[in-house]
């Protein structure tokens, strides 16, 4: 059997995993496809590109951090981060379990073209909104978010947008290719 590699856009509220939990639906109501497992995680509460593997060997490469496969999330933060706010996010952040290690960091200007969020985020009339791309080697729990927060911008929507030379590039919200 030749391994399979799927990659697919992830909603917003939907596991990591083929099982429903609670209010969060599960993979299955998407991907009907025997034999493949997912390869690495993503939020609930974070959309964007998911990969599923029927390949073992593959699947351990793509989500351990020992490989240092690039992530690149497009985080849509609370303000505008400034010069500073950027440069500690590249130096690498300190969060309670250590520190970071550095990652690229840029604002994303004009901001990236994403479907529309169901639910939309919560919007301040008083408080403009900024979209950062964020590079990481590392796989923390809700690291992306820590990591902004850590430089006083909290995120308000988290997009994986690639995985190594994997992308969303062509997948609308819900749907897959291989």
């Amino acid at each position: 059997m030749t391994p399979r590699l799927i990659r697919f856009n992830k909603p917003y509220g939907v596991l990591s995993q083929f099982t429903p939990e609670g209010k969060w639906q599960g993979l299955k109501d998407y991907i009907d496809l025997p034999g493949v497992y997912v390869a690495g995680r993503l939020d609930a509460d974070s959309e964007g590109l998911l990969l599923l593997t029927s390949d073992g060997k593959e699947q351990a490469r793509i989500a351990d951090p020992r490989f240092k496969m690039e992530k690149t999330y497009w985080v849509q933060v609370e303000g505008v981060p400034g010069d500073a706010a950027l440069a500690a996010l590249r130096s690498g952040v300190l969060l309670n379990d250590g520190p970071t290690l550095p990652a690229r960091a840029r604002l994303l200007d004009p901001a990236p073209a994403v479907w529309p969020r169901n639910p939309p985020i919560r919007e301040r009339k008083s408080i403009p909104t900024a979209w950062i791309e964020l590079v990481i080697r590392e796989g923390r729990n809700r690291q992306v978010r820590r990591m902004t927060a850590a430089v006083g911008y909290p995120t308000l929507r988290l997009v994986r947008a690639a995985i190594g030379p994997y992308t969303l590039d062509g997948l609308a919200p819900g749907h897959w290719a291989a």
